[in-house]
């Protein structure tokens, strides 16, 4: 032992006297714990240290994924009826605000469950759990605080391809009550992982490689979305048990499963053209039933994959008003220029983003 070290455990609060007085009361500590824990008759004292164990379990817990609460759970009367509907416009959303909608045809036939998994209730899966709490919210990309109401039509705009639908409608009422409801379960002032948005993989130290995504596309896609990416639809998929390589769509659907590019699919503008929600996303949950517990998708697979589907023919909604407010507030893969850094358009786009300081500010 060093000099230094010696003279701590002489004179200081380590000193040999001390040492083992401080064992003596552990143990004695430790022992009147268990001797009453284990005495005859004491049911409440060993609950106590029953429940004192699983506290102690969860603070070394690597992670407290946020749980949707059971659809049993969902009141009986009127309201529970919305809380249904809504869910079920979620699932469903084709048969409502497809090509051939029952309500209107305002959307391309994918459904709100294409993006937002298990009715929005997948931790991991870019489920609903805070939106209730998150909204109204702020958003740069508007300069506008804007409601949830606003925010389910911005899916309608953007990830559905359509156009808005009434705010008072009763499809919105209802959207907004099973949205609500799945929010019991979110607690703000509680850290719980898997709720709420995309979290992106870690950032790789080169350009995502739309040619290497083709090869990741064809190995782990194309058995559900195509090789011409477009999707399939219920009504083919349904006649040949060969095709049915799990997911949960119905004959109510119009998809099987989504399409990924063309017309049908989402547009420039929404969520998943961002490179690291897309990467994000299939790094978490595919191919199907994949998910966060058990990824089979590298980083740099997820990366390169989002960049093969990002690169091809979509539509391409108007852009000029995001973030015209505040360029510098763009998020570092939002692939539309102008920006308020040196980095290329291309870059921005496909990366590589660790020398980016947005992109790391966002991990």
């Amino acid at each position: 032992m060093k000099p230094d070290q010696a003279s701590k455990y002489r004179g200081g609060k380590y000193s040999a006297g001390r040492i083992p007085f401080m064992m003596a009361v552990i143990a004695c500590f430790i022992f009147l714990i268990q001797a009453i824990s284990c005495s005859s008759g004491n049911e409440s004292v060993q609950e106590n240290a029953a429940d004192t164990s699983n506290t102690i379990a969860e603070l070394f817990t690597e992670e407290n994924v946020w749980t949707a609460p059971d659809t049993s759970a969902i009141p009986a009367g009127e309201s529970g009826s919305m809380i249904r509907y809504g869910r079920k416009l979620i699932i469903h959303t084709s048969k409502f605000f497809g090509p051939n909608g029952s309500v209107s045809k305002t959307a391309n036939g994918m459904n709100c469950q294409s993006c937002h998994l298990e009715a929005g209730t997948r931790p991991y899966g870019n489920n609903l759990g805070s939106a209730s709490t998150t909204y109204p919210k702020f958003l740069p990309r508007s300069n506008s605080v804007i409601s949830l109401a606003q925010k389910i039509n911005e899916c309608f705009s953007r990830s559905l391809n359509g156009t808005p639908i009434d705010t008072t409608s009763n499809e919105m009422n209802a959207y907004l009550a099973y949205i609500n409801w799945l929010g019991q379960t979110f607690h703000k002032d509680k850290e719980q992982t898997g709720s709420g948005g995309i979290k992106a993989p870690k950032l790789i130290d080169r350009a995502a490689d739309p040619e290497k995504g083709e090869a990741v596309f064809e190995l782990y896609c194309v058995r559900c979305h195509g090789k011409d990416g477009h999707g399939q639809l219920v009504t083919d998929v349904l006649k040949d048990i060969t095709k049915q390589q799990g997911g949960t769509a119905t004959k109510e659907d119009l998809y099987f499963y989504p399409p990924l590019w063309g017309n049908n699919s989402f547009n420039g503008v929404a969520t998943l053209y961002r490179l690291s929600k897309f990467a994000g996303f299939v790094k978490s949950n595919m191919p199907y039933p994949v998910n966060y517990n058990s990824p089979v998708l590298t980083d740099e697979q997820a990366w390169d994959v989002a960049a093969y589907v990002n690169s091809r023919e979509r539509p391409i909604k108007d852009y000029s008003k995001d973030y015209i407010s505040d360029i510098s507030k763009k998020p570092y893969d939002f692939p539309f220029p102008p920006y308020a850094d040196q980095f290329s358009d291309t870059q921005h786009k496909f990366g590589p983003y660790t020398d980016m300081p947005s992109a790391h500010k966002a991990h």
